[in-house]
């Protein structure tokens, strides 16, 4: 169960951007800076996020607006750094870059870690009930197999071969059964210990957000 929350927390520190054009051509030929520095501070990004824009709009002949860019993104950050913000970013999972100010950081990052607990044990009890899931339909699928072999072993007129191969694969589905129930065991083992997590961290923080 700690590993399935740390690979959760692991997963949700590092947002991935690579491979992503961050301007399409007609936003890039449109020079609306000021509107995408708002954006991008309202999202928490760096300001090496112009950098990344200005490569994407290379390509067309478009160069950026560093001063409209830049202005306008302080504009976003002043709504992204609440602590309001803070929740919900944590609560979504999102990564957080270290641009709010100290005197912000005070409301934002304990409001952020809240919403990180939260996001972390919903997707422990997510994976849980994933894996829960998918064993049960393991299980339904071979067992569906194993009545199919079993009809097709009282079948007539066949060799001592042929029965000798079905009575093969029927002991393999058997194995394939058990395994598919240990499978069922455990994750519901994890489920329940991620239900208990997330019940207590729920309660923890309450209603401290208001509703969420």
């Amino acid at each position: 169960m700690k590993l399935m929350i740390a690979a959760a927390v692991a997963a949700t520190g590092v947002v991935v951007l690579a491979g992503c054009t961050t301007m399409t051509k007609e936003q890039c030929l449109a020079g609306a800076w000021g509107e995408k520095g708002y954006q991008d501070g309202l999202s928490g990004y760096r300001p090496s996020r112009l950098d990344d824009h200005a490569q994407a709009c290379a390509k067309f002949g478009a160069a950026p607006n560093p001063s409209a860019y830049l202005s306008a993104r302080e504009d976003g950050l002043r709504t992204y750094c609440t602590w309001e913000s803070g929740f919900r970013q944590g609560r979504q999972g999102n990564s957080y870059g270290g641009v709010c100010s100290p005197a912000e950081e005070r409301d934002f990052l304990p409001a952020y870690e809240d919403g990180r607990r939260i996001y972390v044990v919903e997707q422990a009890v997510s994976s849980a009930e994933s894996a829960l899931n998918s064993a049960i339909s393991r299980i339904d699928d071979r067992e569906d197999k194993l009545e199919a072999k079993q009809r097709e072993l009282r079948q007539e007129g066949l060799t001592d071969e042929q029965r000798q191969r079905i009575r093969d694969r029927i002991r393999e589905v058997r194995d394939e059964i058990r395994d598919a129930r240990r499978d069922a065991r455990r994750a519901e083992d994890d489920l329940r210990h991620a239900e208990v997590e997330a019940r207590l961290v729920l309660s923890t923080i309450g209603g401290r957000y208001g509703v969420w």
